[in-house]
């Protein structure tokens, strides 16, 4: 199974990860590398050099970053080839996530799991969202 771990978050525009945080992700990510579950991992930019493309009412349009809600917003991902849920949500909660926020910041680790499209209940689903928009 692949799970995607989301770290959330924003960081300004002009702030530049600490020292601890690269050492810590780092030491992560060979872990991940060395337990043979890493297949991808990547850091994303601040949302102020984001853009949205927006549908709604038959249009779209394209909407400039910074965005506000930095609690919805990813600041990197790890996606992992694991045996189970169960997996996936240990190494979620070994992220060293401690190290991306200050004070009474929080700091959020979210799981998916990857829809295969071998898995019958994950093209199940797909077809009720289709159905569901068609609509």
């Amino acid at each position: 199974m692949r799970f995607m771990l989301l770290l959330k978050g924003d960081p300004p525009a002009d702030a530049q990860p600490s020292a601890e945080l690269i050492e810590a992700m780092g030491k992560f990510g060979e872990e991940l590398h060395k337990a043979g579950v890493l297949l991808a991992a990547e850091g994303l930019d601040p949302s102020a050099s984001a853009s949205r493309v927006i549908y709604s009412g038959g249009r779209r349009k394209v909407v400039d970053g910074p965005f506000t809600e930095s609690k919805e917003l990813v600041a990197g991902f790890y996606l992992l080839q694991v045996k189970s849920r169960e997996e996936a949500l240990e190494w979620a909660s070994r992220c060293p996530v401690e190290f991306a926020v200050q004070g009474d910041e929080e700091a959020v680790v979210e799981v998916r799991r990857i829809a295969e499209l071998e898995d019958k209940d994950a093209i199940g689903e797909v077809r009720r969202a289709v159905r569901e928009n068609a609509r």
